[in-house]
């Protein structure tokens, strides 16, 4: 395993170093001027005062050198834990991520649990009751979930729960003082509609996936002669047709990682959610650079670490496959 690992991480580096090139570059070329946000408004100054600062807060960011000087200089300080400064919020970018990153953590992966303890028994229940009432209940919820946009079922979830029935909050995020059990209760009261609506978003398509897989499985030859031999049909679908089509499944769980940490930015725009996604859309339209550059090479290298844990994950549910 520590070979497979080690080999995996190798072959990996030269990725990560292309996409922190392309990543970089892209970001530098961008249109707009960061330091711009960093000095007073010219009409204040004079021609020779404006320089000045201008030249000061260009220092400050480190763009007052060449490209290639400012790459090594980002990698470096990026390897050391120093993600830079942040010019919309005036502090430094591994201060402000802390908190939306946890905040963005909690909703998805309760999403991702209450998703996956939902999908797993309905998917398979639906192959082996293929074409009855309860498979066509599914997959018409199924299309449903897919064809409806992320922020209509977060909209209709608001305008059902906080507008009409007044139970729930609109959004945002709790008042109380933090650490405290009043906090912790709010807490869970805000975090239920994006729950809600990330676990609908992502329940019908993990639906079809299991139960699609299972279909599969279902079919094959092994699964005849197991039935002919006389075992329990629970054995045969939960012992023989399920393991096999946990194969697929381990896919979606896989890149389930990415989400959980790289958080929901149409759900938490909705809800005024302070998660990574709002962080990131906001650094955006603020031209907030290093802030796009770390969360986006933090969702690079996530996708990557899934790729490995999708290998792991295949070799545990197959013995077929082997970690070499």
């Amino acid at each position: 395993m520590f070979k497979f690992l080690l080999k995996r991480i190798i072959s990996l580096m030269p990725v990560v170093v292309m996409i922190s090139v392309m990543l970089f570059f892209i970001m530098k070329s961008m249109p707009g001027d960061p330091v711009r946000f960093l000095v007073p408004p010219a009409n204040n100054l004079t021609p020779s005062e404006y320089k000045e600062l201008y030249d000061l807060a260009a220092a400050r960011l480190g763009v007052d050198r060449s490209l290639f000087e400012q790459y090594f200089i980002w990698i470096f300080n990026l390897l050391r834990g120093d993600f830079g400064y942040s010019i919309r919020f005036g502090l430094p970018v591994r201060e402000i991520l802390l908190e939306p990153l946890l905040n963005s953590i909690f909703i998805n992966f309760f999403s991702i649990i209450v998703a996956f303890l939902i999908s797993i028994p309905v998917g398979i229940r639906s192959a082996v009751r293929r074409n009855s009432i309860f498979d066509r209940g599914w997959q018409i919820f199924s299309i449903f979930g897919l064809s409806m946009p992320t922020f209509f079922i977060g909209l209709t979830l608001i305008f059902i729960f906080a507008v009409r029935l007044r139970i729930l909050p609109f959004g945002g995020m709790p008042f109380e003082s933090p650490g405290t059990i009043e906090y912790f209760i709010s807490y869970g009261r805000f975090m239920i509609l994006p729950v809600v609506t990330l676990t609908i978003g992502s329940l019908a398509g993990t639906i079809r996936y299991v139960r699609n897989s299972m279909l599969e499985a279902i079919s094959k030859d092994y699964i005849r002669t197991a039935r002919a031999k006389g075992l329990q049909e629970k054995v045969v679908i939960y012992h023989h047709a399920f393991r096999n089509a946990l194969i697929p499944i381990v896919t979606i769980v896989s890149f389930s990682i990415v989400g959980l940490f790289g958080g929901s930015a149409i759900t938490e725009s909705i809800f005024v959610w302070n998660g990574i996604g709002t962080v990131l859309i906001s650094s955006l339209t603020s031209l907030d650079y290093n802030v796009v550059l770390v969360l986006n090479m933090f969702y690079a290298v996530l996708s990557l670490v899934a790729n490995i844990v999708m290998d792991i994950g295949y070799a545990l549910v197959d013995p077929r496959i082997r970690l070499g």
